[in-house]
């Protein structure tokens, strides 16, 4: 029997919220950097962009930030860095290395298969199918957080896990699933 191939799966991009464990002076900040925008009437966070890793970050007064658009945590680790240089600009000091929590990684991939979307959208449970608004199949995986775009040549995008192997263990469940729901 031949082996299957693998599925290939990347990283696109990992949401973390940190804490920096010292109020920020946000005027201050938007003041003297060029790459933030900041709008308190319309929100309370401060946007800073990173070029190099491209990131984004919402940076509040109370220190929390949310980081999105890094493909790793080396390269969320260095979004960090960047920020915490920039609020020594300000006189900002942060003594702390900030303890960072996934709060969702999006991921895309392939997974070496054909999948009937309309037959697995009456198979399995868990799944939403208009075919005249989106060609792909929206497919909560159960008994994880996992939530999958599938479509017809085999692509997928997942979303929902929250570090790397939980992301690789539900790919593996989804291609279990699908294996069993085609030959069914």
């Amino acid at each position: 029997m031949k082996k299957k191939p693998k599925p290939e799966i990347t990283i696109q991009n990992i949401v973390v919220s940190t804490s920096l464990e010292h109020d920020v002076p946000l005027i201050k900040l938007a003041e003297v950097l060029p790459n933030t925008e900041y709008n308190p009437e319309q929100f309370p966070g401060l946007v800073m962009r990173i070029k190099e890793p491209k990131t984004s970050a919402l940076i509040f007064s109370s220190g929390k930030v949310v980081l999105t658009g890094a493909k790793s945590l080396t390269k969320v680790q260095e979004s960090l860095k960047k920020i915490i240089k920039n609020l020594e600009k300000i006189k900002v000091r942060i003594k702390i290395k900030p303890k960072i929590a996934v709060q969702n990684m999006v991921a895309s991939g392939y997974i070496h298969m054909d999948l009937n979307l309309n037959s697995l959208a009456m198979k399995l449970d868990n799944t939403e199918y208009e075919p005249e608004q989106f060609p792909g199949l929206v497919y909560k995986l159960p008994g994880t957080r996992a939530t999958f775009l599938l479509f017809s040549n085999g692509k997928i995008v997942c979303t929902g896990t929250t570090s790397e192997t939980k992301l690789r263990e539900a790919v593996d469940k989804l291609v279990i699933v699908l294996r069993k729901t085609s030959k069914g």
